[in-house]
């Protein structure tokens, strides 16, 4: 009697989709230094090997996980430093729940992991690579840096407000929305000119 041999064929895609999934929860709940590849790989359900063929090891698939977004340039949009304080305003208020969501566990990710030497250093290449880079570029000057680090500060403390204390009084009525627009363009102004 022949038996049928059934080889099973890897999806790559959708092998690399299912580690950078289990990765992120992983790194969602606990540091960087606390996460084994050894767990991720049983989330994902694969072979631990295929994580360091995927990613290169444990540093690559953090990289990845916390570089994974929709819109990797996004402040790159902004063609001019005059067009900023009313681009980040509408970042604000215009912000969809789901994406920011996304964004603030990517931020929990990062500040649970950041104490970790080698997690700290993704971090801080990857937000000066992705954030500080661009807006520093755009604003230009001796102080571009720092009114870059500036612009994040705020924007990072809307989040945090928003997702993780739930404080949401920002824009609750669309006759409200342009209001608040406007009150965020003339505070990312001033933290320009300031």
């Amino acid at each position: 009697m022949e038996r049928e041999i059934i080889v099973k064929k890897r999806d790559a895609v959708a092998t690399r989709a299912a580690i950078l999934a289990a990765a992120h929860q992983r790194f969602l709940r606990e540091s960087y230094d606390s996460v084994g590849l050894r767990d991720i790989a049983g989330d994902a359900r694969v072979d631990v090997a295929l994580i360091s063929r995927y990613f290169g090891g444990k540093e690559g698939l953090f990289r990845a996980v916390v570089r994974h977004d929709d819109k990797p340039d996004i402040f790159r949009e902004p063609k001019s430093v005059d067009e900023l304080p009313a681009f980040l305003a509408q970042l604000v208020v215009e912000d969809a729940d789901e994406d920011l969501e996304k964004r603030m566990e990517m931020f929990v990710i990062m500040l649970r992991s950041a104490s970790s030497p080698k997690a700290g250093a993704i971090i801080r290449d990857l937000v000066h690579l992705d954030v500080l880079g661009p807006l520093s570029e755009l604003i230009g000057g001796d102080q571009g840096e720092f009114r870059a680090t500036m612009l994040l500060s705020i924007l990072m403390g809307v989040g945090v407000l928003r997702t993780i204390m739930m404080v949401d009084g920002f824009a609750p009525t669309d006759d409200d929305m342009a209001e608040c627009a406007e009150r965020f363009r003339c505070l990312f102004a001033a933290a320009l000119t300031c």
